[in-house]
C-alpha cells in the first residue's frame, strides 16, 4: 500500500525550497530553472492569466515570450503546501495583484519521479473577480 502520510516535515521543506526557487526564477526570467521545474511531457498543463500551455513545449514557448520582472504578485497572503507521502504535493498561493485591487491564486501539483526528481505536472494562475458573478 502507498504511504500517503500528510505533510512529512522534510518533504514539505523540500517542496517549499523548490517552490521558492521557481518563484525567484519567475522574477529573474531564468528560463532554464522554469523549464527544469516542469515535467517535460505533452501531458503537462499550465493555465496562466493570458495563455494556456498544453504540453511542455507550449509552456516553454510562453516562458521565452514573457518579459522579465516581478510579474503580478505584489504581496503573499497565504501559502499552503500539502504533501502526501514522499512523492506527491500541492502548492497553493494566494496573493495581492500588483497595482490592482484583486486577489490572485496560484496552484501547482508536484510529483516526484524516480528518475527526474520533483516536477510540476499541472499549474494554474488566476485572479478573483472584483465582484461576485452570482
Amino acid at each position: 500500500m502507498t504511504d500517503l502520510t500528510p505533510n512529512l516535515p522534510d518533504v514539505v521543506a523540500e517542496v517549499r525550497d523548490l517552490f521558492e526557487r521557481y518563484e525567484q526564477a519567475l522574477v529573474d526570467k531564468d528560463v532554464a530553472v522554469l523549464d527544469a521545474t516542469f515535467w517535460n511531457s505533452p501531458h503537462t498543463i499550465r493555465y496562466a492569466l493570458h495563455e494556456n500551455g498544453y504540453g511542455y513545449a507550449e509552456i516553454h514557448g510562453h516562458r521565452v515570450a514573457r518579459p522579465p520582472g516581478p510579474g503580478i504578485k505584489e504581496q503573499r497572503i497565504r501559502l499552503e503546501i500539502l504533501t502526501l507521502g514522499r512523492d506527491v504535493a500541492t502548492v497553493n498561493l494566494e496573493f495581492t495583484v500588483r497595482g490592482r485591487e484583486l486577489i490572485g491564486r496560484q496552484s501547482q501539483t508536484w510529483v516526484r519521479f524516480p528518475d527526474l526528481g520533483w516536477k510540476v505536472v499541472a499549474a494554474h494562475v488566476s485572479t478573483m473577480n472584483e465582484a461576485p458573478l452570482w
